[in-house]
């Protein structure tokens, strides 16, 4: 790979804010400096800010292009190459595609696109198709009938680096608020009282059925093939406490104040979604990542279903009290690229992955990427 000196460039590093130079070669950071250079063919970045690449752990980003709209399903080579392109424009440059497996809506979207996803995922990556790096998240619905034999298909995955735990039972954890959900539940079409009882008495009675058996199962193969595992939508100290006694690592999206202090007692990283940041707070009705934040209850950014939040976030977070564009920043890359065993990349630091972003503040004051850089090589 050919060297490239980048120039007159706002840095971020791991923990400061200077300008100066960066050298890459053969897809490394050589050397980052804070002096100018003469060589003539260095690129000028004209003072804009020099970035990690982002580390994303949790996109639904990939669904949206799998079904387009209600009934409708997408060919999955498409969806992935048009999913990799929005990343990358959005300065993700290392991805862990997230896909449900276990369908609570019998014959329902996820369950029809769950292989062909990550068949499609395989075979962009083989075929050298993809602008960046995308690895893969398996989100296990535990109340569903038929997770299990979906999971141990992909438990030995080699793209496999991160494996979360889901109950979206009504009445619990995300879902406390039955009137929210009913909301959701109807979001395409609605029930009436007697079909909505009977969703929720179906649901409870698949909870009884699989929850407990089927996270038994998840969490020892997790255990056996050292995979990284997650919690999502903690709200009891219950859940924390159950998580911990399992080996969990990570507490995605938890829904309350107590549960996300618990976790962060235990050792246990925390994950919000960058649209509740941006937002102003979970569409749910759960509690928002500026109070965490705020609480320093945060540890990791995930864009969920909106790929340019993840930085927009990192730079609403670093305007709140207690918070640096650096520490900011560590939420989207150095953050959650170590929480999964990556420690090559998420920071600009010799000897890490050529993994950046030219980021300019436009005159609306959002942070827009001008440049993603993959492995040393321009991306977007």
């Amino acid at each position: 790979m050919p060297q490239h000196i980048i120039r007159n460039a706002r840095i971020v590093s791991a923990n400061e804010e200077f300008s100066g130079t960066v050298v890459l070669q053969d897809g490394l950071i050589c050397s980052v400096d804070r002096s100018d250079t003469a060589v003539h063919e260095a690129l000028d970045w004209d003072g804009d800010w020099l970035l990690p690449g982002l580390v994303e752990l949790h996109t639904d980003n990939l669904e949206k292009h799998l079904s387009p709209r209600p009934g409708v399903l997408w060919n999955a080579h498409s969806a992935m190459t048009v999913h990799d392109a929005q990343c990358a424009a959005a300065g993700i440059t290392t991805v862990l595609d997230s896909v449900v497996i276990g369908d609570l809506d019998q014959g329902g979207p996820r369950c029809q696109t769950q292989h062909t996803s990550i068949a499609a995922l395989h075979q962009c990556r083989d075929e050298g198709l993809m602008r960046i790096e995308h690895l893969l998240h398996l989100r296990c619905e535990l109340s569903a009938p038929d997770m299990l034999e979906v999971f141990h298909q992909y438990a030995g995955d080699p793209l496999l680096k991160l494996v979360s735990m889901m109950d979206h039972t009504p009445g619990q954890r995300q879902w406390r608020n039955l009137k929210s959900y009913r909301r959701y539940a109807e979001r395409h079409g609605a029930y009436s009282d007697a079909e909505f009882d009977a969703i929720l008495a179906q649901r409870k009675a698949d909870q009884q059925a699989y929850a407990l058996p089927h996270r038994g199962v998840i969490v020892q193969a997790c255990q056996e093939r050292s995979l990284t595992l997650a919690t999502h939508d903690d709200t009891l100290l219950a859940d924390i406490a159950q998580a911990v006694h399992e080996g969990v690592g990570l507490s995605e999206f938890p829904t309350t104040l107590a549960a996300a202090q618990a976790a962060r007692d235990a050792g246990m990283a925390i994950i919000m979604g960058g649209p509740n940041m941006v937002k102003g707070g979970s569409h749910s009705g759960n509690v928002s990542a500026a109070e965490l934040a705020q609480a320093d209850l945060l540890d990791i950014f995930s864009s969920d279903y909106v790929p340019s939040s993840l930085l927009l976030s990192a730079f609403m977070l670093s305007a709140l009290d207690g918070w640096s564009l650096p520490k900011a920043m560590r939420t989207v890359s150095c953050n959650p690229a170590r929480a999964i065993g990556l420690n090559d990349r998420g920071e600009v630091a010799p000897g890490q992955r050529a993994d950046l972003l030219r980021v300019r503040m436009n005159r609306a004051g959002m942070p827009t990427v001008r440049e993603t850089w993959f492995n040393g090589e321009r991306a977007y």
